[in-house]
């Protein structure tokens, strides 16, 4: 039968001290690439909230924009009608135009009026995809610090040997995966979150 040989215990605690630095080097590792997800997250959710923000502006601005036209269709209406009102001693072709003119203002003052409604729409849907976004960005922000507090963390357990900054670490970075899992999800609303 062969001689099998068994490791010396001085061997095993060198073995054993070698696997802590590796297995805290991959945890940290894996910190890293959550952290990037999550400054992804807050990226994309910053970009989204802007450019909501921007189309919602701009919505507004097309209100406005038709509001005015709007006014001056029912200003330029009423002109017409006193007008028509004021001269009854007008040629019938002069009155005829005025009276045509009178149902242009009036069809284009309803359709500015209808169109005035679907830009609100726009402009109040665009302004709530813009508070979501907004919603979500600190939830991103205070993941990237946990994580990188969790990062900090796990070098110094690496350095001092320390399972005690190894658990800190963990639980640093568990609560800013949760944070940007919420992030991009929203599952939980924390009050002090809410801008």
């Amino acid at each position: 039968m062969p001689e099998v040989e068994l490791p010396k215990p001085e061997e095993l605690e060198e073995i054993k001290a070698k696997s802590f630095p590796r297995r805290v080097a991959l945890i940290t590792g894996i910190f890293a690439v959550i952290l990037a997800i999550s400054h992804l997250g807050g990226d994309m959710a910053t970009k989204e909230m802007l450019m909501a923000q921007q189309q919602a502006s701009d919505q507004w601005a097309f209100f406005q924009a038709k509001n005015i036209r709007e006014h001056i269709d029912r200003n330029q209406k009423t002109i017409l009608t006193l007008n028509l009102l004021e001269k009854d001693a007008l040629k019938p072709e002069v009155r005829q135009r005025y009276e045509e003119e009178l149902r242009q203002v009036t069809a284009a003052e309803g359709r500015y009026a209808a169109e005035k409604d679907e830009i609100e729409k726009e402009a109040r849907h665009l302004e709530q995809e813009r508070d979501l976004y907004r919603s979500k960005d600190p939830y991103f922000e205070y993941a990237e610090v946990l994580l990188a507090i969790a990062i900090v963390m796990s070098s110094i357990a690496i350095l001092a040997y320390s399972r005690m900054a190894l658990s800190m670490a963990l639980v640093s970075a568990g609560l800013g995966t949760l944070l940007a899992a919420n992030g991009f999800l929203l599952i939980v609303r924390l009050p002090f979150f809410t801008p």
